[in-house]
């Protein structure tokens, strides 16, 4: 099943241009993202307005009752394929009221406030933006990193030309964006979730960097890391890219998210696309992913214990 390494990166190359952070650049700019509804319900493509009142977890009769949090998810095509499976993790497992908006091809300084002019996203789905109108307790950051320079905010840098420039500019990045989460938050301030990346065969120690990026970014601040990207690595090779991992105990009891239960073992990715976990093609509309993906099922899984463990 598996092609050879050579057509794959080629391959990958050709076909990530409409959902991923490929080697070159998609055609056009992405269409706006699909909006998963803050309520419990089906998705609602491009919904506005107020949130709705908070929720509150099924509780027993003496119990503590404590507050549903309100989740905010923004990133690139990574939460793009993975926002639909993750508003069902959190809602199951913490009651959350989840609002998505991710936006394919993107990168943190899409989100500023400040670069409408060179963003891929639009005024109103800026983080400063949907924090102020959706009042979330979390807003979950999910970006692979963006290395080779398609979004105009990033002024023509990239990692392949000046390693240096990109990781300065990446960190003052992150800086401002949570600044601007911070105080759009105007004295109720929003935890920020910085999701670590999982291993990139092309370029592993700019993803080792950004993931230390996210961390200090994190500490600073009094922020949380979420560490999916573990969940995709192997055992004992947090940054060695693979396709294939052992199947794990919740993998086997739902068989469709043991892609080969005869090796024992299920796939992260497609053979015609190492970075995304989507195990459908890519198609020229950015997309939550219609199939189930057990790597991105291991990633949401993970976003919501993290969430879990901080809401006590």
């Amino acid at each position: 099943m598996r092609k050879p390494w050579v057509v794959g990166m080629v391959l990958a190359g050709v076909l990530l241009g409409a959902c991923g952070d490929p080697a070159s650049a998609p055609e056009g700019p992405p269409p706006a993202a699909p909006r998963t509804s803050a309520s419990p319900g089906p998705a609602a493509p491009g919904e506005q307005g107020a949130p709705p009142p908070r929720g509150r977890a099924p509780v027993s009769p003496g119990a503590v009752v404590k507050k549903a949090p309100r989740v905010l998810y923004l990133g690139d095509s990574l939460a793009m394929e993975a926002q639909k499976v993750l508003g069902q993790e959190l809602r199951r497992d913490v009651a959350a009221e989840y609002t998505s908006a991710p936006y394919s091809g993107t990168t943190l300084c899409d989100y500023l406030e400040g670069t409408a002019d060179r963003s891929l996203v639009l005024a109103a789905d800026k983080a400063a933006a949907l924090v102020r109108r959706l009042r979330p307790d979390f807003v979950v950051l999910q970006f692979w990193g963006n290395s080779w320079g398609y979004t105009p905010c990033m002024d023509g840098i990239t990692y392949a030309k000046s390693p240096a420039r990109y990781f300065a500019r990446y960190a003052a990045d992150a800086r401002r964006l949570a600044e601007q989460i911070a105080a759009a938050g105007n004295g109720s301030r929003p935890r920020i979730v910085w999701v670590s990346q999982g291993p990139d065969p092309a370029t592993p120690d700019r993803v080792r960097r950004v993931n230390a990026l996210y961390a200090k970014q994190a500490a600073a601040t009094g922020d949380l890391v979420s560490d999916a990207g573990k969940a995709v690595s192997p055992a004992g090779g947090r940054y060695t890219w693979t396709q294939y991992l052992p199947c794990t105990a919740h993998e086997r009891a739902h068989r469709d998210y043991c892609t080969q239960p005869s090796r024992d073992r299920t796939a992260l990715h497609r053979d015609d696309d190492y970075l995304h976990f989507c195990l459908a093609p890519t198609t020229s509309t950015p997309k939550p992913c219609p199939v189930r993906s057990p790597g991105i099922l291991r990633i949401a899984r993970e976003i919501t214990a993290t969430i879990r463990h901080a809401t006590g």
